[in-house]
């Protein structure tokens, strides 16, 4: 079992529990870990035969830009959700980070794993 990484990815959207917040947009920080077995795209040099980290950060800023939600723990177990039904992903670790939101904080945020992460081989 191996990992893609998408780290620090950017993307900005309607999200927070105060109604200013609801009429704003606001970046989110997203680190992401996705389980896969690279070897059949390696042996090939072929993309189709692994996760596209290009199209998977497409869809996730998509899918920023198409929702609107209170809380960051919401907007984690959505996105987690929706990544694992599309790409076919068995496991991932997703880190969501609000910067800014607690003055004293440079960001707060969740971590969540969704699905059975697979042994190595």
């Amino acid at each position: 079992m191996d990992l893609v990484l998408i780290e620090s990815l950017g993307v900005d959207t309607v999200i927070g529990v105060y109604d200013w917040e609801r009429t704003i947009t606001q970046r989110l920080a997203l680190d992401l870990a996705l389980a896969t077995d690279i070897r059949p795209a390696a042996a090939a040099d072929d993309i189709a035969l692994t996760l596209d980290y290009a199209a998977i950060s497409e869809r996730i800023a998509a899918f920023a830009a198409e929702h609107q939600f209170a809380l960051v723990e919401t907007f984690a177990e959505r996105l987690a959700a929706v990544l694992r039904e599309e790409f076919a992903i068995a496991w991932l670790r997703l880190t969501v980070r609000k910067p800014g939101a607690v003055p004293a904080a440079d960001a707060v945020g969740v971590q969540i794993e969704r699905g059975i992460r697979p042994e190595a081989a």
